[in-house]
């Protein structure tokens, strides 16, 4: 392959040929090409985009640049993707949820990056878990307790990292051919036989439009169908965060009330619909409401929570101790600011990336990947969009360390997040799906 010649190509809009992307990504992989010359068919391909056949190619070369988790024949495992958001804690209800319905779940999740929160941050808030597990702990825990929640492992799809650390600083993370391939490449590694995406929109979010989310969902079931794969996708609003609580340890106790029944309505739904759709890919019921009602019933019976509590005990969680210090306020911050409305009617806006702004600002969350997490930091949300509000009522409650400039920033960035109209208009949670689509 002709680097040069390679470039040019993409930069004129035409096709690369599929033997040249897989010698791009083996070179990536042996350090056998410039970043300089990456970064520019990066760059022309946020341009000119990839076709359908491109985005194959190059998504199979990442996925099989490194080692692809092996599940037995018999076993079908679902895994769930959620492209980020602020107060998602979906995934620690959805997983447990799922594999009490007798379905296997495999799930890889990272790190919070940026305003959104991530996955292993928030378990990692409950003491002795065990966030990393070594393939075959990884697979034999899905086989004894039907599910497990591990970080992505350096083996898996090891090239996607060296393009997404290119991509990071090159300004192309925002291209939906790239950001198609990067999340299938990690999905086709983890040796998942189905995917459930959620992809968000709004300001909480990294597609912030309708027509982007949707664009990205047809994208990642049409790519996943072309690997064989059957998926199908939900486009969500990320306009204001989900549920009432935003922050680290405050999120797991959420999801945990979700799993007892009596967690915040809209995190309910959403986490129900998304197992219900695990379920219902996974072959446990012959419709997706079907899936739905099989998830709730899991709730009401006490089996997602047993799951998520045999889960945890099985990766090394005291869940009991965190459970304790939770109610106690410990794995809370112990200053408490309060947050006031300015004046009466209905909450028209309660910007969701202000929140994770917030939270990030007082260590909640990282500005740089090497960045610490403190679990404490967190806001609890006690009016959303299309509630009634008084003047002089509390807003929001945000629980930092200690008393500082830093936490009267945040305070005021929250009352920023918030605007008080005549409307009581409430947002559509999910405003669409793509699928399920079978493979091809």
């Amino acid at each position: 392959m002709n680097p040069v010649t390679f470039i040019e190509t993409k930069r004129e809009g035409r096709s690369n040929d599929p033997s040249d992307i897989r010698e791009l990504v083996r070179l990536v992989m042996t350090g056998g090409i410039g970043d300089y010359q990456v970064a520019a068919w990066l760059m022309a391909v946020f341009f000119r985009g990839m076709s359908a056949g491109e985005c194959r190619v190059f998504t199979e070369s990442l996925a099989s640049s490194g080692k692809i988790v092996s599940f037995p024949d018999r076993m079908s495992p679902v895994d769930k993707h959620s492209t980020g958001g602020v107060g998602d804690k979906t995934t620690l209800a959805v997983v447990p949820l799922a594999a009490a319905c007798g379905i296997p779940v495999a799930k890889l999740s990272g790190r919070g990056l940026g305003f959104t929160g991530g996955t292993i941050d928030k378990l990692e808030s409950i003491p002795g878990f065990r966030a990393h597990l070594e393939m075959d702990d990884f697979v034999r825990q899905v086989r004894s307790v039907g599910c497990a929640i591990s970080g992505h492992s350096g083996d898996l799809a090891p090239a996607e990292a060296i393009f997404y650390e290119l991509r990071d600083v090159t300004g192309t993370i925002p291209s939906i051919p790239l950001i198609t391939s990067s999340i299938v490449s990690k999905k086709i590694a983890g040796g998942s036989k189905s995917f459930v995406f959620d992809v968000k929109c709004g300001s909480g979010a990294f597609m912030e439009d309708q027509d982007t989310a949707r664009e990205l969902a047809q994208n990642l079931v049409e790519l996943s169908s072309s690997l064989g794969k059957t998926s199908m996708a939900f486009i969500t609003d990320m306009s204001q965060p989900l549920g009432r609580w935003v922050g680290n340890a405050a999120e797991v106790g959420e999801a945990m009330e979700v799993l007892e029944g009596r967690g915040p309505g809209d995190t309910a739904k959403l986490s129900i619909t998304l197992a219900g759709a695990m379920v219902f890919l996974g072959g446990k019921a012959p419709s997706l409401e079907e899936g739905k009602r099989a998830a709730e019933q899991a709730i009401l019976s006490g089996r997602g929570y047993s799951t998520f509590r045999e889960m945890i005990l099985s990766q090394g969680g005291d869940l009991e101790a965190f459970r304790r210090s939770l109610s106690s306020g410990e794995l809370l911050g112990s200053h408490v600011i309060e947050v006031r409305s300015e004046d009466s009617g209905y909450v028209d806006r309660c910007d969701a990336r202000t929140f994770g702004e917030a939270i990030r600002m007082l260590g909640g969350g990282r500005f740089a990947k090497g960045d610490g997490i403190d679990h404490a930091v967190s806001c609890e949300i006690l009016r959303k969009t299309g509630e009634q509000v008084s003047r002089g009522e509390v807003l929001a409650r945000i629980y930092c360390k200690e008393e500082g400039d830093l936490c009267g920033q945040a305070a005021d960035m929250i009352g920023k997040a918030y605007s008080i109209g005549g409307s009581s208009a409430m947002p559509g949670l999910i405003v669409g799906s793509v699928g399920p689509v079978h493979p091809k």
